[in-house]
């Protein structure tokens, strides 16, 4: 599938956008508790990545969502047929992370054990080919229970206000008697994303993991 003209004109959603178009730096962040209990059981039980799954639950979900698929491409808005995800990742015994990037899958089970294998093999930073306008950006801090979170920008780049990539992140789950919840961080860009759009996120994401 290839990606389809937005029409801007009959966009419900265009004198928002036009409005914080004027805004020098219209990105916001909010961090919230999120449980992952069905998540953590279904990885722990299947032998899988925590970590993985998490990105698959969240890129899952995102999808579902045409606002977080919206872009801009030749000073045209577009929406995307599917995001993919751009994650860090950390060898055991090292400090310095390194950059993956792969296709979104909708199997949990299939897009863990890629992400694994692709992981492991990769000897390199980043592929700045792989890293396009259809990404979603995944990071972890599992050593703190993250309350806050920014991420680097350069809004010096006359197309940085186009920018509607996503950045998630979470830091370490808490367990409360078999429930596990962590902090988790959405950026986005209020040009194209409000907070009803993230409740729908949540949403979504509660929604597959009542399918585990």
């Amino acid at each position: 599938m290839e990606a389809v003209k937005l029409d801007y004109e009959n966009w419900p959603r265009k004198e928002i956008y036009d409005f914080f178009s004027n805004i020098s730096n219209p990105f916001y962040m909010v961090t919230f508790s999120y449980d992952v209990t069905r998540l953590y059981n279904y990885v722990k039980k299947n032998g899988l990545s925590f970590y993985y799954g998490m990105i698959w639950l969240c890129n899952r979900a995102l999808n579902d969502i045409e606002d977080f698929r919206i872009t801009v491409r030749d000073d045209e808005l577009v929406i995307l047929p599917l995001r993919k995800p751009s994650f860090t990742d950390l060898k055991k015994g090292q400090e310095q992370f390194y950059i993956v990037t792969m296709d979104h899958m909708d199997d949990i089970d299939g897009f863990c054990n890629e992400a694994a294998r692709i992981s492991n093999n990769q000897n390199y930073f980043i592929d700045m080919g792989k890293e396009i306008d259809d990404l979603v950006f995944y990071s972890c801090l599992p050593w703190v229970d993250l309350t806050a979170l920014t991420n680097e920008r350069d809004l010096d780049d006359p197309h940085a206000k186009d920018d509607n990539t996503t950045h998630i992140s979470w830091g370490k789950y808490k367990d409360d008697d078999g429930k596990k919840t962590l902090g988790l961080s959405v950026e986005v860009n209020h040009r194209f994303i409000d907070g009803i759009h993230i409740g729908k996120l949540v949403e979504r994401m509660d929604h597959y993991q009542e399918m585990l």
